[in-house]
Protein backbone atom coordinates (compact mmCIF):
# COMPACT_ATOMS: atom_id res chain seq x y z
CA UNK A 1 0.00 0.00 0.00
CA UNK A 2 1.32 3.20 -0.61
CA UNK A 3 1.91 6.33 1.76
CA UNK A 4 -1.13 8.29 -0.37
CA UNK A 5 -3.48 5.54 -0.36
CA UNK A 6 -2.50 4.71 3.38
CA UNK A 7 -3.70 8.29 4.39
CA UNK A 8 -6.72 7.99 2.74
CA UNK A 9 -7.82 4.57 3.94
CA UNK A 10 -6.84 6.36 7.95
CA UNK A 11 -8.31 9.33 6.58
CA UNK A 12 -11.74 7.60 5.53
CA UNK A 13 -11.41 5.49 9.03
CA UNK A 14 -11.33 8.66 11.17
CA UNK A 15 -14.36 10.24 9.27
CA UNK A 16 -16.61 7.77 9.12
CA UNK A 17 -18.39 5.79 12.17
CA UNK A 18 -19.60 2.58 12.69
CA UNK A 19 -22.85 1.57 13.40
CA UNK A 20 -24.63 -2.31 14.23
CA UNK A 21 -28.47 -1.13 13.57
CA UNK A 22 -31.78 -2.73 14.86
CA UNK A 23 -35.22 -1.71 14.35
CA UNK A 24 -37.41 -1.18 17.05
CA UNK A 25 -41.30 -0.47 15.40
CA UNK A 26 -40.59 1.94 12.81
CA UNK A 27 -37.57 3.21 14.19
CA UNK A 28 -33.65 2.81 12.90
CA UNK A 29 -31.12 2.72 15.37
CA UNK A 30 -27.53 2.26 15.70
CA UNK A 31 -24.95 1.33 18.59
CA UNK A 32 -21.58 2.37 18.21
CA UNK A 33 -19.84 -1.01 16.75
CA UNK A 34 -17.35 -1.60 19.61
CA UNK A 35 -19.89 -1.24 22.09
CA UNK A 36 -22.12 -4.24 20.47
CA UNK A 37 -20.41 -7.96 21.51
CA UNK A 38 -22.73 -9.85 20.00
CA UNK A 39 -26.46 -10.78 18.26
CA UNK A 40 -28.78 -13.19 19.22
CA UNK A 41 -31.99 -15.39 18.28
CA UNK A 42 -34.67 -15.41 20.68
CA UNK A 43 -33.13 -16.73 23.88
CA UNK A 44 -35.73 -18.13 26.98
CA UNK A 45 -35.77 -15.65 29.51
CA UNK A 46 -36.15 -15.93 33.49
CA UNK A 47 -38.56 -13.18 35.20
CA UNK A 48 -37.29 -11.17 37.50
CA UNK A 49 -40.01 -10.53 40.81
CA UNK A 50 -40.69 -7.51 41.17
CA UNK A 51 -38.22 -5.54 38.37
CA UNK A 52 -39.72 -2.99 36.34
CA UNK A 53 -41.51 -3.84 33.09
CA UNK A 54 -38.91 -2.39 31.24
CA UNK A 55 -36.51 -5.30 32.26
CA UNK A 56 -37.67 -8.20 30.21
CA UNK A 57 -35.65 -10.84 32.31
CA UNK A 58 -32.58 -13.02 32.53
CA UNK A 59 -30.83 -14.87 29.51
CA UNK A 60 -28.32 -17.32 29.96
CA UNK A 61 -25.14 -16.11 27.44
CA UNK A 62 -22.67 -19.57 27.56
CA UNK A 63 -23.45 -19.43 31.34
CA UNK A 64 -22.99 -15.67 32.17
CA UNK A 65 -26.71 -14.12 33.51
CA UNK A 66 -27.36 -11.36 31.21
CA UNK A 67 -30.02 -8.85 31.92
CA UNK A 68 -32.33 -8.30 28.90
CA UNK A 69 -34.06 -4.98 28.51
CA UNK A 70 -37.15 -4.32 26.02
CA UNK A 71 -36.48 -1.39 23.80
CA UNK A 72 -40.20 -1.37 23.38
CA UNK A 73 -40.80 -0.55 26.71
CA UNK A 74 -37.92 1.55 27.26
CA UNK A 75 -39.32 3.84 24.60
CA UNK A 76 -42.65 3.68 25.26
CA UNK A 77 -44.26 2.03 21.86
CA UNK A 78 -46.48 -0.64 21.96
CA UNK A 79 -45.71 -3.92 22.78
CA UNK A 80 -44.97 -7.03 20.42
CA UNK A 81 -47.78 -8.37 18.19
CA UNK A 82 -48.53 -12.00 20.01
CA UNK A 83 -46.41 -14.38 18.90
CA UNK A 84 -43.47 -12.36 17.67
CA UNK A 85 -40.45 -12.84 19.50
CA UNK A 86 -37.61 -9.97 19.73
CA UNK A 87 -33.83 -10.35 18.72
CA UNK A 88 -30.89 -9.82 21.08
CA UNK A 89 -28.40 -7.36 20.78
CA UNK A 90 -25.87 -8.04 23.04
CA UNK A 91 -23.73 -4.60 24.16
CA UNK A 92 -20.60 -4.31 26.21
CA UNK A 93 -20.93 -2.34 29.97
CA UNK A 94 -18.15 -1.79 32.45
CA UNK A 95 -20.05 -4.16 34.21
CA UNK A 96 -20.92 -6.86 31.62
CA UNK A 97 -22.90 -7.77 28.60
CA UNK A 98 -26.86 -6.37 28.99
CA UNK A 99 -29.28 -7.61 26.05
CA UNK A 100 -31.09 -5.37 24.49
CA UNK A 101 -34.68 -6.92 22.67
CA UNK A 102 -34.97 -5.24 19.85
CA UNK A 103 -37.55 -6.19 17.26
CA UNK A 104 -34.93 -7.06 14.29
CA UNK A 105 -31.51 -6.47 13.39
CA UNK A 106 -30.08 -4.55 10.52
CA UNK A 107 -26.75 -4.17 9.17
CA UNK A 108 -23.41 -2.36 9.94
CA UNK A 109 -22.95 1.14 8.23
CA UNK A 110 -20.49 3.37 7.89
CA UNK A 111 -21.70 6.73 7.70
CA UNK A 112 -20.38 10.15 7.00
CA UNK A 113 -20.34 13.23 9.51
CA UNK A 114 -21.70 15.15 6.76
CA UNK A 115 -25.16 13.21 7.33
CA UNK A 116 -24.65 14.00 11.15
CA UNK A 117 -27.56 16.42 12.75
CA UNK A 118 -29.01 16.93 16.08
CA UNK A 119 -31.65 14.88 17.58
CA UNK A 120 -34.99 16.24 16.56
CA UNK A 121 -36.75 18.60 18.50
CA UNK A 122 -39.58 17.54 18.13
CA UNK A 123 -38.52 14.08 20.30
CA UNK A 124 -39.96 13.34 23.40
CA UNK A 125 -38.27 13.79 26.95
CA UNK A 126 -36.89 9.89 27.49
CA UNK A 127 -36.76 9.06 23.85
CA UNK A 128 -35.10 11.68 23.36
CA UNK A 129 -32.56 11.91 26.08
CA UNK A 130 -31.09 8.75 24.86
CA UNK A 131 -30.59 9.85 21.17
CA UNK A 132 -26.81 11.03 21.08
CA UNK A 133 -27.83 12.07 17.47
CA UNK A 134 -29.13 11.39 13.86
CA UNK A 135 -27.74 10.35 10.31
CA UNK A 136 -29.62 11.44 7.32
CA UNK A 137 -29.41 8.15 4.78
CA UNK A 138 -31.23 7.77 1.70
CA UNK A 139 -34.63 7.82 2.63
CA UNK A 140 -34.48 7.14 6.33
CA UNK A 141 -33.31 8.04 9.72
CA UNK A 142 -30.94 6.44 11.81
CA UNK A 143 -31.15 7.02 15.25
CA UNK A 144 -27.76 6.92 17.63
CA UNK A 145 -28.50 5.75 20.65
CA UNK A 146 -26.27 6.88 24.08
CA UNK A 147 -25.77 2.94 25.36
CA UNK A 148 -25.28 4.26 29.22
CA UNK A 149 -28.20 6.80 29.10
CA UNK A 150 -30.67 3.58 26.81
CA UNK A 151 -29.08 1.63 30.64
CA UNK A 152 -29.77 3.75 32.96
CA UNK A 153 -32.98 2.40 33.95
CA UNK A 154 -31.86 0.10 35.91
CA UNK A 155 -30.55 2.65 38.74
CA UNK A 156 -33.61 4.81 37.83
CA UNK A 157 -36.50 2.69 38.75
CA UNK A 158 -34.59 0.67 41.21
CA UNK A 159 -34.07 3.91 43.39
Amino acid sequence: MSQGTARSAAHAALSSRQFATFHVDRLFFGLEVLEVQEVLRYQEMTRVPLAPPVIRGLINLRGQIVTAIDMRERLSLPPREEGTFPMNMVVRTDDGPVSLLVDEIGDVLAVSPEAYEAPPGNMRGEERRMIEGVYKLDGRLLLVLDRDKVLQVQVENQA
